[in-house]
């Protein structure tokens, strides 16, 4: 049975997507699951917000977009990158997960033009220095 924290997680959409299946299927089965879930929804239209829901909101376990891009350079400390791996590993933050991704592609297509003009620039010096030999 979820807890109040995850049925939180949950409408904020921040859980994994297998956790939010398997909650999802839950609130189907258990009609008293569900009015909890009024619950909470109700009480957040009201204002009323705990300290961990207001925490998980403003995402201030995450790490900046800029601490992301150094994960994938590998260049973070040690402490800092477990800590990293660790939030998008254990705590399993969507948002995160979805941030990494992005900048790995965006790494990856990085590596391939480089790739690309080093070659170009190699074949546009190779005629030039056997004319110049």
């Amino acid at each position: 049975m979820p807890t109040p924290t995850e049925l939180e997680a949950y409408l904020d959409e921040a859980l994994p997507p297998e956790q939010m299946g398997v909650i999802e299927q839950a609130l189907r089965d258990d009609p008293a699951l569900a009015d909890e879930l009024k619950q909470i929804n109700a009480r957040r239209d009201a204002g009323v917000h705990s300290l961990g829901a207001v925490w998980r909101r403003r995402r201030l376990t995450c790490p900046s977009r800029e601490q992301l891009g150094s994960y994938v350079l590998g260049v973070l400390g040690r402490g800092h990158a477990e800590y990293v791996r660790f939030h998008l590993e254990t705590v399993g933050c969507r948002l995160c997960s979805a941030s990494l991704q992005d900048l790995t592609e965006r790494q990856n297509a990085a590596e391939g033009e480089q790739e690309v003009r080093r070659k170009k620039y190699f074949q546009s010096t190779v005629g030039r220095l056997k004319r110049e030999s």
